[in-house]
């Protein structure tokens, strides 16, 4: 993590960008009696190899039309550099971020929760954002990759938002949750607002490492368990943990005052604040993203420590806090969850703040937009997010407390059944691509095999040149009979042979010369005859 986020060029980034990946998959590998811990390993590191593959594409096109990898000189010829080559380039450094930072269609992730909270709290998963921002005086110049981080950013925002309201495994809405603040973060791209992406990339590691920590809090208590229709009442059991886990969650939602709303809500200001029609829909996506997002934090508080209790009787007798090194980075991480963005949001976004002035990050005065959104942004906009916040809170409250009986109803009907199917299976987008994709590469890679390597490859090589070979072998050995006068006629055969190269070669070559030179002759005749038609 450290060389990826210290080096001072593509190529020593990349160097990190890749132990990155190798650590992720062998930290989760690492769960080997875990099936479906394993295959997700797999699954994350081949969508890796695909963004890896874009981003050493992005590197030689680099490298072809600008002369170097050093950030240096990037970002200095960038400014004079054709924008169809930038756009090049950023797509390909953007297809690599789509892979790391697990954006729509390529996202599979998942792993223990100490794990966890290293992939997707820490530098692991941020790496593609981190990425972006970094090249953020290259990009900035390409207006088409801006366009295309912030759509992605809100489709992926929307989507996982989505998907994790639907799951009942405590880790995987924490996960999905992760990917949507992931959206929120390129959708601060899109927008040229970098500074932002990066105080909203910090934040979001306090209060997301806190839930995943707080989460394994939770399944160290109930013996292992992390399906939440198995929890309930484990409020009165684990009263530090609801507590942490609570106020990760306030922050995660953009509670005002905590670490999350000074960067989210920020975020979402900012998409109104440019006043461009795709920014606008991106604001009224995002909202809705962020609805999915209070949703799901009230599902995880409401069914782990608030419902009546629906686990066995053995999670409640074993169901205790966990000791002093278990329980101490969760109440750090509290404190920061509370009280990082309220301390640090004028270092990073405030009007006039000299923080980035080594020009780590760049943003064009044209694409300048942060006092548009602090002043000319209506109040009712900025507070949308907060009242739909609040109304949605109250609402995944009383619904299930007071009227469950609507909501039993509604899973149990057929409809119920397909639209819990369809966003509990990720939009069936791992059966598409098993159907669709894989299918189609193993059938293609079948064929090649078939033809290329069990084929022309294998006639070649141990089928062709070996048979031939043995022959050969075996055809000289049987000329070895023993008598001295066949051993004569063989050497005197052979001088023959020697002397007639030795007299003919010369001969022969200068035929073959004459005659290619003859026929360079007729086309170059030719080529002239066609060329003077056709100017008559």
């Amino acid at each position: 993590m450290i060389i990826l986020v210290t080096g001072n060029n593509y190529l020593l980034m990349f160097v990190g960008w890749e132990g990155v990946g190798v650590c992720s998959y062998l930290l989760v590998s690492f769960w080997f009696t875990r099936i479906a811990a394993n295959q997700s390993s797999l699954a994350a590191f081949l969508t890796n190899r695909v963004g890896d593959c874009l981003l050493t594409i992005g590197m030689f096109v680099i490298l072809w039309s600008l002369g170097s990898l050093d950030y240096n000189v990037i970002f200095s010829i960038a400014p004079y550099t054709n924008e169809n080559v930038i756009t090049m380039i950023g797509i390909c450094l953007l297809i690599g971020a789509m892979a790391k930072s697990s954006q729509t269609p390529l996202e599979f992730r998942e792993g223990p929760t100490p794990v966890s909270a290293l992939i997707h709290a820490a530098t692991m998963v941020t790496a593609g954002v981190y990425l972006l921002i970094r090249s953020s005086p290259l990009i900035e110049y390409s207006t088409t990759v801006l366009l295309l981080c912030l759509w992605l950013g809100a489709i992926t925002t929307v989507f996982s938002s989505l998907v994790g309201l639907f799951q009942q495994d405590i880790k995987k809405i924490i996960a999905y949750s992760t990917m949507s603040q992931l959206g929120m973060m390129v959708i601060a791209i899109g927008l040229s607002s970098y500074n932002i992406a990066i105080f909203h990339l910090i934040n979001h590691a306090f209060y997301k490492g806190l839930l995943f920590l707080g989460a394994g809090a939770v399944i160290h208590a109930v013996v292992d368990n992390q399906d939440l229709r198995k929890y309930g009442g484990l409020m009165s059991f684990l009263p530090l943990t609801y507590t942490v886990i609570l106020i990760a969650s306030l922050s995660l939602v953009a509670f005002p005052f905590m670490t999350g709303f000074y960067s989210k809500d920020f975020i979402l200001e900012s998409a109104y604040g440019q006043y461009c029609f795709s920014s606008l829909d991106v604001y009224f996506i995002a909202v809705i993203g962020a609805i999915f997002t209070t949703l799901y934090s009230v599902k995880v508080l409401y069914l782990t420590f608030l419902a009546n209790p629906n686990g066995p009787v053995n999670y409640y007798k074993n169901a205790h806090e966990g000791d002093i090194f278990l329980s101490l980075p969760l109440v750090i991480l509290a404190l920061f969850s509370i009280y990082f963005g309220y301390l640090t949001k004028d270092i990073f976004i405030g009007l006039g703040s000299g923080f980035f002035t080594d020009n780590s990050i760049f943003i064009h005065p044209m694409h300048e937009i942060l006092i548009d959104t602090e002043f000319a942004v209506p109040s009712l906009f900025k507070l949308l997010p907060l009242i739909f916040t609040v109304l949605f809170s109250v609402l995944a409250i009383v619904y299930p407390e007071f009227i469950p009986s609507a909501i039993s109803s509604f899973k149990l009907s057929n409809l119920g059944y397909y639209i819990f199917g369809f966003f509990n299976q990720r939009f069936l987008l791992e059966f598409f691509y098993n159907k669709f994709i894989v299918n189609t590469v193993l059938d293609i890679g079948g064929q090649t095999t078939k033809i290329l390597d069990k084929g022309s490859i294998e006639w070649v090589g141990p089928y062709g040149m070996g048979v031939v070979l043995t022959t050969i072998s075996k055809t000289v050995s049987n000329l070895s009979k023993g008598v001295v006068t066949d051993y004569a006629l063989y050497i005197l055969i052979s001088i023959c042979f020697y002397v007639s190269i030795y007299t003919f070669a010369p001969i022969f070559f200068d035929l073959v010369n004459s005659v290619i030179v003859s026929c360079v002759i007729v086309l170059i005749a030719i080529h002239n005859f066609i060329v003077s038609l056709s100017d008559v």
